[in-house]
């Protein structure tokens, strides 16, 4: 009788490759693997390749009959056995032999035994560590994807067995993934229906990090012993592997399932593992596949735009952390699309909090509360996202995305591609533009241009200072801080905060350099506009103690960047009608706006006069500030702007010294070189069209740049217009639609004209419209005055001379005449 009591007859009969098998198997399992006998059955797998196929075959007919019978031990002994051979041959005949052992691999998974699927998983993974001369074809692993799957969702009541499985199946896992990748075939383990299992397995063991605050996106680095005992930092370092390895046309495979795995199990909000996972993402990929994450995560926000506020803000969050670190390296394409996809949102999530508003209006109740403020929270992490995105990007293209977030702003003359608005209503309007100047406002921060054209070109100035955008306080207070961001290149905003008496500007430390010749042009051009918002900011009757510091910011931070002799010469004529503005009050301001606007106007001047350091200027500014000081301190900063400030019930009374006066300005600078011509020219802010139909109160109530002479003042030449409307009528009509069109661009180019022109340009060409019209009058008078045809009211001209007879009325014909 030979071992396990098989005839010595019958053993000599069977084939020689079954007897090296039987051999290795000793009588007690306990004994182990006989290795002598399994030297030599490796050494004839390896004399006899063409044998290695049966060898697995038998050695799995008899694991296959241990496992049903639970003979355990010879399990064990025919799992080491085959390892020995996979280790020891690595010859073309190794395929079919790997089947068979893939056969048994799997038959161990799908024990009920913990200790044989620990056991299958080992030997898959030395497996998946061996190298293979030549690609397997037509070989699968859809099984073992399937079954390490749900080994890491082990629930096991023991929770040592638990962890042991779980531990099993991410190794199994990360056998397959190498496996897979190092293979030919490697495109078959990204396919999404293996994806949709990998990673939410990875992602289910990764929740388990007690402290996941204390985590970063960088790789951790644990000691072996911890990787291999912790399910989670083992899921973890599987999960880089399998993202490091995805390459351009798969790695949405691998991203969109983290979705769906964050969304199945509410991980949104709070959304702490959800910010840790992107994060190990965006530093695990490659950085060139950066924007894929980034448009991933834009689509997966579109698709959650109904969701919850809190969701939202979540997912917008997880958007900031990934641009945070793609900002660093490669955005490639995504850069308009995150702006677009951020400021699409943003309305959606206005929408929703003014219909919440609108739907509980008159029953005030704590949900609808609570629904807006998660809505702000929504607005607040989108423009957080925008400001930090736009920040991070290099100067070329900020610029871009500071044309493209102006021209979603709504305001008057605006093209289609601003934010559609219109079923929001005014306050809905007015919430976008906030948001919108609060993200604009972010990323300007910080942007430095090397000359003032490339920071405000005309497309972005002329809606940044559109009278739309000063129907609010708050909406002010952006537009002049988004200024100070692009005018101010030398950082000496922070040394002017505040609306102050500066006893000395040389501390400060202003710097500066020459103003540059690209810089006069466009104060040449564009000064109006900024004179235009300044002076409009200061006749507002909202304005707070924010809005004068930041007019005088502005004021301070022109003057510094932007100013040589003529503009210094227009900025007093801008601050001398500040000052009328409160001595006249024809806006009817209150008192306290008054004296805030008097306050301005005297820091502003103090801080001019030293900066251009004229002795005679310097010493008219100083006297009246401190005759101000005795006698109307609330007409300095530092007295109005105080929480209590008594206030004087009229400014009609006070004298001529509390004011700063053009004459006594005009001959201090006078004596200093400076054309001071201009100064005896009242300052008028331009009017445009906006102005007319804006629904503020227009400046064109008191200034007007036309002046049209009139004939037939005269109610008896007054004719009913009235005209009866017929076909021939409308169709006369449309027939002028041509001719109005013409005359609207008649008048633009003229308003046009006196907004941007020289001033010695328009006195010249008015002096010569003067004559021209001097000229004209005198020779209407001496030719066509004509007598009456009734006797009564005559005048007769004889040799020049004119005799009048009680002339109630004359007709003179004025063709065409209209003076600008």
């Amino acid at each position: 009788m030979g071992r396990k009591g098989v005839c010595c007859c019958c053993a000599a009969l069977r084939p020689r490759y079954k007897r090296l098998v039987d051999n290795i198997f000793p009588e007690d399992p306990k004994d182990g693997l006989v290795k002598a006998d399994m030297e030599k059955l490796t050494f004839y797998a390896v004399s006899a390749p063409e044998k290695l196929d049966r060898i697995g075959a038998y050695l799995a007919e008899r694991l296959s009959r241990d496992v049903v019978r639970h003979r355990y031990g010879y399990v064990l002994i025919a799992m080491e056995a085959l390892d020995q051979l996979l280790m020891a041959c690595h010859s073309q005949s190794i395929k079919p032999f790997v089947e068979s052992f893939l056969h048994m691999v799997a038959k161990l998974l799908e024990s009920g035994e913990p200790k044989l699927q620990v056991l299958g998983t080992n030997s898959f993974v030395k497996f998946a560590n061996i190298e293979e001369d030549t690609p397997s074809y037509h070989r699968r692993y859809d099984f073992f994807v399937s079954r390490f799957s749900a080994m890491c969702h082990s629930c096991d009541h023991d929770p040592e067995i638990q962890k042991e499985i779980r531990i099993a199946g991410i190794r199994g896992i990360q056998g397959v993934v190498r496996k897979t990748v190092n293979d030919e075939l490697r495109a078959t383990i990204w396919e999404p229906q293996h994806m949709d299992k990998i990673v939410p397995s990875l992602l289910f063991n990764m929740q388990k990090i007690e402290d996941v605050d204390s985590r970063t996106g960088l790789p951790s680095s644990p000691t072996g012993g911890e990787k291999e005992e912790n399910p989670a930092l083992l899921a973890e370092n599987c999960f880089r592997e399998l993202l490091g390895r995805a390459t351009y046309g798969i790695m949405n495979n691998a991203v969109r399932p983290v979705f769906a795995h964050l969304d199945h199990h509410k991980l949104w909000d709070p959304n702490e593992f959800a910010v840790s996972c992107f994060k190990i993402i965006m530093y695990s990929i490659q950085a060139q596949y950066s924007h894929h994450v980034i448009q991933e995560i834009l689509r997966h926000l579109d698709v959650c735009k109904r969701d919850s506020p809190r969701v939202r803000a979540g997912i917008i969050q997880v958007l900031l952390e990934a641009v945070a670190i793609a900002a660093k390296g490669s955005i490639g394409p995504a850069v308009l699309e995150v702006f677009n996809t951020l400021l699409k949102h943003l309305r959606i999530s206005v929408d929703f909090e003014l219909g919440d508003r609108r739907s509980s209006a008159g029953s005030a109740t704590f949900s609808t509360a609570s629904k807006e403020s998660d809505e702000r929270i929504v607005q607040n992490a989108i423009i957080q996202t925008i400001g930090f995105f736009g920040s991070n990007l290099p100067d070329y293209q900020r610029s871009e995305i500071m044309m493209f977030i102006m021209g979603k702003v709504p305001v008057f003359g605006s093209t289609s591609q601003s934010l559609d608005t219109s079923h929001l209503g005014d306050l809905g309007t007015r919430r976008i533009q906030i948001m919108l100047l609060r993200s604009l406002l972010m990323v300007t921060s910080g942007y430095k241009a090397t000359t003032i054209t490339n920071a405000l070109p005309a497309p972005f100035l002329d809606p940044l200072l559109s009278p739309s955008l000063m129907e609010d306080s708050e909406l002010r207070q952006l537009v002049l801080e988004i200024l100070h961001n692009l005018i101010d290149r030398h950082d000496n905003r922070a040394k002017l905060r505040g609306i102050r008496i500066i006893p000395d500007v040389s501390d400060l430390k202003i710097k500066r350099d020459k103003i540059s010749r690209q810089d006069v042009s466009f104060m040449k051009k564009h000064g109006q506009q900024l004179y235009r918002h300044i002076y409009l900011g200061c006749k507002e009757e909202d304005n707070v103690q924010k809005n004068f510091e930041l007019l005088y910011t502005s004021l301070a931070l022109t003057t510094i960047e932007l100013a040589n002799e003529e503009v210094v010469i227009d900025l007093i004529r801008l601050a001398i009608a500040l000052q009328d503005i409160a001595i006249i009050n024809e806006d009817n301001l209150p008192m306290f706006n008054r004296c805030g606007v008097m306050a301005l106007v005297a820091a502003y001047l103090n801080f001019l006069s030293q900066m251009i350091a004229v002795p005679a200027f310097c010493q008219h500014v100083s006297k009246v500030i401190e005759t101000r000081s005795l006698e109307a301190p609330y007409f300095l900063p530092e007295t109005i702007f105080k929480d209590k400030c008594n206030l004087p019930i009229s400014l009609e009374k006070h004298e001529k010294n509390l004011f700063f006066l053009t004459n006594k300005i005009a001959e201090s600078l006078g004596g200093s070189g400076y054309s001071v011509e201009r100064l005896s020219v009242p300052y008028v802010p331009q009017v445009t069209d906006e102005d007319r139909l804006s629904r503020r109160k227009s400046i064109v109530d008191t200034v007007s740049i036309q002046v049209d002479i009139l004939p037939g003042n005269n109610t008896e030449d007054k004719v009913d217009n009235t005209e009866e409307i017929t076909f021939e009528a409308l169709k006369k009509a449309i027939d002028n639609n041509g001719l109005e069109e013409q005359e609207k661009e008649k008048r633009r180019l003229v308003i046009e004209k006196f907004q941007k022109a020289p001033f010695e340009e328009i006195a010249a060409q008015c002096e010569t419209k003067a004559n021209l019209l001097h000229d004209r009058l005198a020779q209407i008078l001496e030719l066509t005055i004509r007598p009456p045809p009734s006797p009564s009211g005559t005048m007769t001209v004889t040799a020049g001379h004119a005799h009048y007879q009680s002339v109630p009325v004359y007709e003179m014909k004025f063709p065409d005449l209209c003076v600008y």
